[in-house]
């Protein structure tokens, strides 16, 4: 078990796919959600030996917590969770509504300052987050975030889901955010011709 302990907004495929991944690898981990009995969390916490709660819950367990909420929900999701200072936050999420047109994470770190935002895994499947090694050949992921420590934290972990140090391309600053949200329509696209969601971008030079 690591001595660190993480709380994962959500109970969804992402959620759940994220929160099993942490305990497999010794995370303490408390899956969040409107209600600690919502059914989807506690049979997740029954199946993986994890806890279930509420998103206040999982905020005031995790020093880093993953959102794991879709993107147009995130905001409200959070202003739920309680007192937010000092913590860092993964955020992986993508706003999947018809207008989504305003940045998402850096709307969170703006709305919540005393929170450290990093940005990361949203442009990649459930499983391509976890098990990077389910694809034949490397391949990148990105995080962006204004707290240097805080992205450290965050590529530590990434490092124990099977990220390679140098596939993980550091972008800079949280405002750089916006930019990997934009890649979901993308993502969309090739989705539709490959009908295969385990898929990834290789940047070569």
């Amino acid at each position: 078990m690591t001595d660190l302990n993480v709380g994962v907004l959500g109970t969804g495929m992402v959620g759940d796919a994220i929160a099993t991944r942490l305990v497999e690898v010794g995370y303490d981990v408390v899956m969040g959600s409107r209600e600690a009995t919502n059914p989807k969390a506690v049979a997740w916490a029954e199946r993986t030996g994890g806890r279930a709660g509420t998103f206040a819950d999982a905020a005031a367990h995790g020093q880093l917590i993953f959102n794991a909420t879709p993107g147009n929900l995130s905001l409200d999701v959070l202003r739920a969770a309680g007192d937010l200072t000092g913590k860092v936050l993964a955020d992986i999420s993508n706003d999947l509504t018809a207008a989504a047109v305003k940045p998402v994470a850096a709307g969170l770190q703006e709305a919540f300052p005393e929170l450290k935002v990093v940005k990361t895994l949203n442009t990649v499947n459930a499983d391509i987050m976890v098990r990077p090694d389910l694809l034949s050949e490397p391949h990148n992921i990105f995080v962006a975030g204004a707290d240097a420590g805080a992205k450290t934290l965050v590529k530590g972990v990434l490092a124990k889901f099977g990220w390679p140090e140098g596939d993980v391309l550091d972008l800079g600053g949280i405002d750089k955010a916006f930019a990997m949200e934009q890649y979901l329509p993308m993502w969309l696209a090739v989705w539709g011709v490959k009908q295969d969601l385990r898929f990834n971008l290789r940047f070569v030079s």
